[in-house]
Formats: C-alpha cells, sequence, structure tokens
C-alpha cells in the first residue's frame, strides 16, 4: 500500500536512549543485538528500523512483551518520545518535522490517546475528565455538553456523570478514559495496554464493548498489548515486536498459520485455530446470484445451467434480500408466474466476514442452504456451505497434528 492510500506510515524508525543517540546509530545499523548495544556503549536501543503502515479505519495491534518496543512506537506517533531517526507520516504530513505550535494543534484535532492507567484527574468528576480535551481545544457551552454526554452514554456512564474517579471501578475508570478520547472525535486513537490493569472477565467485556462501539463510531485505531488472545480477538492486522524490532505483520489468521520464525512460533502454538480462522478467509463466490426481480423461470434456467440447487437474490442495489432452492423454484413455477421477491426465503443465516469458524460452525450444521457471508451494508461477499466448512476444518486439523 502506498504512502498515498494510508493513514499513518512509519518509516525506518529508530529510538536509542542515551546522551548522544546519533552518534551510536551507525553502530546500531551494523547489526549488533539491543544486548550487544547496551553492553558496548551503555546506551539503550529501544526502536530498530520500524517501517509499517496503518489504513484507514483498522485497528492495527502491536504486540510484544516487556523490553519489545511497543509502547515506545505507540508515543513515536503523537510524539510524546522522538524518535531518533525516521519518519512518522500521518495523513501526507510528516509529524517528527512539526514545530511546537503545530504538533500542539495536532494533538488537539488529529489524535486521542487512553492510556494503561486511565490518566483521569481525581477532583474531577466524570463529566469534567470526559470534557478535558475539549476545554484544552477552547470548546465551551451547548455543544461541548452535548458531546460529553454523547460520549458518556456511549461508553454506558449514563447516570455516573457526577462521580469521581475514586467512586468508580477499574472498568468504569477505563470507559471514562475512552468516553475522554471519544469526546474529542480525532480521526486516530492510540491505545496503550487500555485493558490490561483490568480482571479477566472485565478485561473481556471491554474487549467485546470496544468492539461494538467500533462499529458504529469509525477511527483508525493503533492498539497496543502483551497479550495474544486480546491482539487476535482486535486486530484486523497484528504486528509483533521483539527488542525493538518488528519480525512479523498480518492479519491474525496469517499470523497463526505462516509464523515467520520460530519467535511467532512459540507464540502462536497454543492458539486454537477454529477461533483464528474467519469467514472472510474460507468463503467461495456463490456460483449463482440471482435479481428479486427476475421471473421464477429465469431462475430454474440459471440453476439448471450451472448445475446449482440454491441461489441467493439481491435487489437493484446488490444487497442481499434472500435464497431459493431450485426445488422451490420448480414448484412455484407449477402454480403460475411469479417474481424471485414473491416466493424467496427472507431469513436466512448470515454471518459478517471477521466471524470464526468456531462461532459459525453450529450456524451452517444448522442450515439446510449455504450461509451467506454479507458486510454491514447486507451486500453479499461469499458463502459458506457444508463442505467448504469441513475442508477448513480438516485443514486446520492436519496443521495442527504436523506443528504438534
Amino acid at each position: 500500500m502506498s504512502e498515498a492510500s494510508s493513514k499513518i506510515v512509519c518509516q525506518d524508525l529508530w529510538k536509542i536512549y542515551g546522551r548522544n543517540p546519533k552518534s551510536v546509530l551507525d553502530m546500531a545499523s551494523s547489526g549488533l543485538s539491543k544486548q550487544e548495544v547496551l553492553e558496548q556503549t551503555g546506551y539503550v536501543l529501544a526502536m530498530k528500523n520500524v517501517s509499517l503502515e496503518v489504513r484507514e479505519n483498522e485497528i492495527f495491534v502491536v504486540m510484544g512483551l516487556s523490553g519489545s518496543g511497543k509502547s515506545t512506537l505507540i508515543r513515536c506517533l503523537n510524539r510524546l518520545i522522538d524518535p531518533t531517526r525516521g519518519r512518522v507520516t500521518i495523513d501526507g504530513v510528516d509529524i517528527v518535522k512539526m514545530k511546537t505550535h503545530q504538533l500542539r494543534e495536532f494533538r488537539r484535532h488529529k489524535i486521542s490517546m487512553v492510556f494503561q492507567n486511565f490518566g483521569l484527574l481525581p477532583h474531577r468528576s466524570v463529566e469534567d475528565n470526559v470534557a478535558f480535551g475539549l476545554a484544552v481545544r477552547g470548546e465551551k457551552g451547548k455543544q461541548r455538553d452535548e458531546k460529553v454526554m454523547l460520549a458518556i452514554e456511549m461508553v454506558g456512564l449514563k447516570g455516573w456523570e457526577k462521580s469521581r474517579p475514586h467512586e468508580l471501578s477499574g472498568g468504569m475508570q477505563q470507559r471514562v478514559g475512552l468516553a475522554r478520547a471519544l469526546a474529542a472525535d480525532t480521526d486516530i486513537l492510540l491505545m496503550d495496554e487500555p485493558f490490561s490493569a483490568l480482571d479477566p472477565l472485565i478485561r473481556r467485556q471491554m474487549q467485546d464493548e470496544f468492539l461494538k462501539l467500533r462499529d458504529t463510531v469509525k477511527k483508525t485505531v493503533v492498539f497496543v498489548t502483551h497479550d495474544l488472545p486480546e491482539a487476535l480477538k482486535l486486530g484486523d492486522r497484528i504486528a509483533i515486536m521483539k527488542d525493538g524490532e518488528i519480525v512479523q505483520i498480518g492479519a491474525p489468521e496469517e499470523v497463526v498459520a505462516e509464523p515467520a520464525d520460530d519467535y511467532v512460533s512459540e507464540f502462536v502454538k497454543d492458539v486454537p485455530r477454529l477461533k483464528v480462522f474467519s469467514a472472510g478467509a474460507i468463503m467461495e463466490k456463490p456460483a449463482v446470484v440471482l435479481w428479486d426481480n427476475f421471473d421464477v423461470e429465469t431462475a430454474i434456467k440459471e440453476m439448471s445451467v450451472n448445475q446449482v440447487t440454491v441461489s441467493f437474490t439481491t435487489n437493484s442495489r446488490g444487497q442481499l434480500t434472500g435464497v431459493i432452492t431450485l426445488k422451490e423454484a420448480i414448484d412455484a413455477a407449477k402454480r403460475g408466474p411469479a417474481r424471485l421477491g414473491d416466493i424467496i426465503r427472507q431469513k436466512i443465516p448470515t454471518t459478517s466476514p471477521d466471524s470464526s469458524l468456531e462461532g459459525i460452525t453450529q450456524l451452517v450444521a444448522n442450515s439446510d442452504v449455504p450461509v451467506a457471508v454479507i458486510d454491514e451494508n447486507d451486500y453479499l461477499l461469499g458463502v459458506i456451505t457444508r463442505r467448504t466448512l469441513l475442508r477448513a476444518m480438516e485443514a486446520v486439523q492436519a496443521e495442527s497434528e504436523t506443528s504438534s
């Protein structure tokens, strides 16, 4: 993907901690490890030659163990940390070259951040904490109040507006931090291990709620975590870091199925494959798709010629409207001329391309027609038959046996 079509682009990013970090760049660039640089110079190589791009409206997860460089990377994206070398381009503008006043405006209007430790002001109420970013950039009055209340409602804290942070649970405090970021209504949301301090049950709930929230609030999200299940659950794509370097970038199923090296293999070896591989990865193109304004005789002819017993139907805009079997079409034709839209089954099993194989197994098993894979606008992307699902499950099983 070109820089012009990406929301965020990082090129050759380095971060070295020490009195004169640029003095050891050549040495670090020669192939020395993080530990070797530390032993020979006393300098800390926090990030090494990081290049990546983040697409608009995707959740891009940066994952790694402590000390891998992931938090350093995310802080370079809003210049809480200045890189030693490299570029960070957002919407085509290199923020590393920004002057102080430009950077201030960029942070106020373009990018928001949610921290692990919530970052709330303890002496202020929930609504005042949520309004803080808006107040900093000079917004006031009814318009600001409406933004604050909308954000509070989005995260499920309506009724807690006057409460102080110490009166809230950990999960509720993190909701306040998220509401504050949403109220700012920036294009980009940076999230640095936002759920890691929460109990496991609350953490899973927050992950689920965040995914639901993101369906209605479109943001470009860079999400840092050290937790692999969280990365696989949330990420459209995942970057895995080790010792300041990126060792692999890919969709969750790519990282699990084709680990780049032994380090990634060790990370993903215990991941249940059925929970990772998605409907979108195994779906097939339907052999026949009919317009629901066609007559039943046309439907019979199209299905017969293509030797299929089932066809999905769409409206004139291409949105899924139903399904019909060859038998149902023939039976309808015996009763007289008919339009497909009047005889199709409208209640049919559907799933999203992000659904896991585990999640759709029962759906496929209980249906006498293929499961339709549709997007958020009801456009038909593909279909999953029992044969398709069984082939995928056999492949997963064979891979598991090979790797064990």
